[in-house]
C-alpha cells in the first residue's frame, strides 16, 4: 500500500469520496496529494509542474467540482488546453467525477460545430474546457460570460507556449475577473510561463513532482541504431515480435504519419494514422478505435498525440527521433503506468547519433542498447504461439455428432500428417514465410554507414542489386543537402523515402540509389528539366556507379581529399580564386561559415556544372601559392 495521504483527509466531500470509490481509485497521487488541500483550504493560487501521466486533471478538477454552485447555472470555471483531445479528455474526465451533481461541463474547441456549442453555452453550463483560440471566437461574439468566474486553469501550458497561443491566452485572461483563482500544471517551466504567473497570478504557491524513481523501472527503455531506409522493416519485426502489441508509433511530420500507416495497413496491421490535417471527427473515431481495440496501432505527430490519454500501452515507438528531450519524456512516459511495464523503442540513423546523445544525457534515463529481431527468431516464436493455440483448442469440447463424420470422411485417402500438414499451409504459409522479411543492412555502425559522418565508401547499389544509381546535374552549391535532394525527389516524382539509398551530394552534383522502376520515373520527371538540353538527372555511367573516375577519385572530389590552400586558381579558369576551405563535419564548408551558402553568397551559373566564373578573390592574405597538379579524368 501506499503511503500517501487518504482521499478523505484531503478535505473532499463524501459525495466526491463515492465517486472516486466508484472509479476505482484508492489513494492519491503526489501531485494531488499536493495541490487539493492548497486548493480547498488555502485558496491559493497554485503552479503545478509534474510530467505526463501523473494524475493533474484530477488534482485541479476536483477542488473546482468541490467548489462551483450547481444551482447558479454561469460559467464558474475555464478550464484551457492546447488541442482538442485533450480537451475532449479533460472535460470527461471531470465529467466522470462529479458524480451526482447536476453540473454541466462543455467542451469547447475548433473543428466542432458552433452552433451545437452555443446552443450549450446558452442553456447554461458550469464549467468549459476549450482550446485558446475557440475560447475567444465565443468572447469576441459574446456568447461566453466570464463575469461569475471563480477558476481559470492553463492545463499544459508549456505545451500551449510552444504552440503559439500565449498571445490569445494572454486576450482570454485580460478578460476574466480580478478576485478569480488561477491554476496554471505544466511538465515544464520555461520563462514565458513565468512571466505570465506574475502577470495574472496573485502569490501563487509552487508545487514541484519530481518523477518517481518506479515509474522510470516500468518502462524498459531502449535505442536501436540503423539506416533511416531499414526503420519500417526494423518496425514491423518489432511489432510481429509481440503477442500483443499495442502502442503509439510517433513520426516527425503528417507525410511521414500517412506513409507508415499506410504501408503498415498494406502489410494487413491493424493501423491508423493521426495528425492535424484530419477532421475533428475523424480524429475521434481513430481513437475511440484505439480504445475499444478494434485497432492496435495508432501512428501520430507530436502535436497530435499532445493529450491523448490511451491506457495499457505496451510499446511507444520512436520512429522519428523526437525534437528535444522534453519530447522524448512525454513520448516515453505513455507506457509503463498504472503500475504496469511498457516498452520504448527509439531509432536512430547514424547520423543521428549525435542528437540522440544529447537527449540520453539530458533525460537522465537509462537507455539500453538494443538490436533488431532476427527473422527467424520471429518465425520461431510464431510457430510456438500457433503450436499453442492448437493445443487449447484441442482441449476444448467437440461436437461429436457434427464434426466427426467430417473429419472421418476427410481422412479417406489421406494420411493424418499429411492432411494436417495441408492445413496448417492453408492457414499459416504467409505468417511462418521468412522471406516476407527484407534483409537489413547492418543495425550497428559499421563501415558501410560511414558515408553519412562524412567518411569511407559506402558499398553502392547496382543494377543486379534491382537498384539504379542515377547522376543529379545539382549539389551543395545549389542549396542542395541529403535531406533536402530526398524530399526534393519525393515531392517531384513521387518516390518514397524508403526507395531512395546511399545518397551522396558534392559540391556540384550528386548521386542516389533507387530500384530501377522508381528510377526509371524519376529520370522521365526530370528528362525536360536540365540546362543547355542536358537532363537534369541521368544514369550514372554503368562502369563507374559512384562517380568514380579512373584515378580513383570522383570529379568533385580531385582536390577534396587534398587540403584548400588560400590563392589556389580555380579549376573554371577566368581569372577566378576558390575561397579557403576547411574540414566541418559531413561537409567541406567555408572559413566562419555554419551553413549551406545562399543565393547571395554564390557565384553566378556559366552552364558547366563544374566551372563557375568570377568567383570574389578572398581579401585574406596575399602570399602567392604554385597551382596544383591538374589530375586528368
Amino acid at each position: 500500500m501506499s503511503d500517501l495521504t487518504n482521499f478523505a483527509e484531503l478535505g473532499l466531500s463524501a459525495q466526491t469520496i463515492f465517486a472516486l470509490k466508484a472509479k476505482g481509485f484508492e489513494e492519491p497521487t503526489k501531485i494531488q496529494s499536493a495541490c487539493i488541500p492548497l486548493l480547498l483550504k488555502d485558496q491559493v493560487d497554485v503552479i503545478g509542474q509534474a510530467q505526463t501521466g501523473t494524475g493533474k486533471t484530477a488534482a485541479f478538477g476536483l477542488p473546482i467540482l468541490e467548489i462551483v454552485d450547481p444551482s447558479a447555472y454561469q460559467v464558474q470555471a475555464l478550464i484551457l488546453a492546447p488541442t482538442r483531445e485533450l480537451a475532449v479528455q479533460v472535460s470527461e474526465e471531470i465529467n466522470s467525477l462529479k458524480g451526482d451533481r447536476h453540473l454541466e461541463i462543455a467542451a469547447v474547441y475548433g473543428g466542432a460545430s458552433m452552433e451545437l456549442q452555443l446552443r450549450k453555452l446558452r442553456r447554461g453550463v458550469h464549467v468549459v474546457v476549450g482550446t485558446p483560440g475557440r475560447i475567444l471566437d465565443h468572447l469576441r461574439r459574446g456568447s461566453l460570460n466570464l463575469e461569475n468566474l471563480k477558476f481559470v486553469v492553463l492545463d499544459e501550458a508549456d505545451e500551449m507556449l510552444d504552440m503559439g497561443f500565449v498571445d490569445d491566452i494572454e486576450e482570454v485572461l485580460k478578460q476574466t475577473p480580478e478576485n478569480k483563482r488561477m491554476l496554471c500544471f505544466s511538465a515544464t517551466m520555461p520563462a514565458p510561463i513565468r512571466r505570465l504567473a506574475e502577470r495574472f497570478m496573485h502569490s501563487p504557491q509552487m508545487v514541484k513532482i519530481e518523477q518517481d524513481a518506479i515509474t522510470e523501472s516500468l518502462t524498459d527503455q531502449l535505442y536501436i541504431e540503423l539506416r533511416e531506409g531499414d526503420k519500417f522493416e526494423a518496425l514491423t519485426r518489432i511489432i510481429d515480435m509481440e503477442e500483443s502489441f499495442y502502442g503509439l508509433i510517433f513520426c516527425r511530420t503528417k507525410m511521414q504519419c500517412d506513409e507508415i500507416g499506410r504501408r503498415l495497413s498494406e502489410r494487413g496491421y491493424q493501423a491508423e494514422p493521426l495528425h492535424g490535417d484530419l477532421s475533428q471527427k475523424q480524429r475521434e473515431l481513430i481513437l475511440a478505435k484505439m480504445r475499444e481495440k478494434t485497432i492496435n496501432i495508432v501512428v501520430a505527430t507530436d502535436v497530435a498525440a499532445r493529450g491523448i490519454d490511451i491506457q495499457d500501452l505496451t510499446h511507444v515507438i520512436n520512429f522519428s527521433l523526437p525534437e528535444d528531450p522534453e519530447a522524448y519524456i512525454h513520448r516515453v512516459g505513455r507506457t509503463g503506468r498504472a503500475g504496469k511495464k511498457g516498452t520504448a523503442i527509439t531509432f536512430v540513423a547514424t547520423r543521428e547519433f549525435k542528437r540522440f546523445t544529447f537527449i540520453k544525457r539530458a533525460s537522465k534515463f537509462e537507455i539500453r542498447r538494443g538490436t533488431v529481431p532476427d527473422a527467424q527468431d520471429i518465425i520461431n516464436i510464431k510457430r510456438e504461439r500457433i503450436l499453442a493455440t492448437l493445443a487449447s483448442i484441442a482441449d476444448k469440447d467437440v461436437n461429436y455428432d457434427l464434426f466427426m463424420p467430417l473429419a472421418t470422411q476427410m481422412l479417406e485417402g489421406h494420411e493424418p500428417e499429411e492432411l494436417v500438414a495441408a492445413l496448417l499451409e492453408h492457414f499459416y504459409s504467409d505468417e511462418l514465410d521468412v522471406s516476407k522479411y527484407r534483409s537489413i543492412g547492418g543495425n550497428q555502425r559499421s563501415r558501410d554507414d560511414r558515408d553519412d559522418r562524412g567518411g569511407g565508401e559506402r558499398r553502392g547499389f547496382s543494377e543486379n542489386d534491382g537498384f539504379t544509381r542515377l547522376f543529379i546535374a545539382k549539389g551543395r552549391m545549389d542549396g542542395l543537402d541529403k535531406r533536402q535532394l530526398i524530399d526534393y525527389l519525393m515531392e517531384q516524382a513521387g518516390a518514397q523515402d524508403r526507395d531512395l539509398q546511399d545518397v551522396s551530394v558534392r559540391d556540384n552534383f550528386s548521386f542516389v540509389s533507387a530500384p530501377v522502376e522508381v528510377a526509371e520515373k524519376i529520370i522521365q520527371v526530370f528528362s525536360d528539366r536540365g540546362s543547355e538540353g542536358r537532363p537534369l538527372v541521368t544514369r550514372a555511367k554503368p562502369d563507374n556507379p559512384n562517380g568514380k573516375n579512373l584515378s580513383g577519385r570522383t570529379r568533385g572530389d580531385r582536390y577534396e581529399d587534398r587540403p584548400y590552400r588560400e590563392g589556389r586558381p580555380s579549376r573554371g579558369g577566368g581569372g577566378g580564386y576558390d575561397r579557403p576551405r576547411r574540414r566541418d563535419g559531413d561537409d567541406y564548408q567555408p572559413y566562419g561559415r555554419d551553413s549551406r551558402p545562399n543565393d547571395n553568397d554564390r557565384p553566378a551559373y556559366s552552364g558547366d556544372r563544374d566551372r563557375y566564373s568570377s568567383r570574389p578573390r578572398p581579401a585574406a592574405k596575399s602570399r602567392n601559392y604554385p597551382a596544383k597538379k591538374r589530375y586528368k579524368d
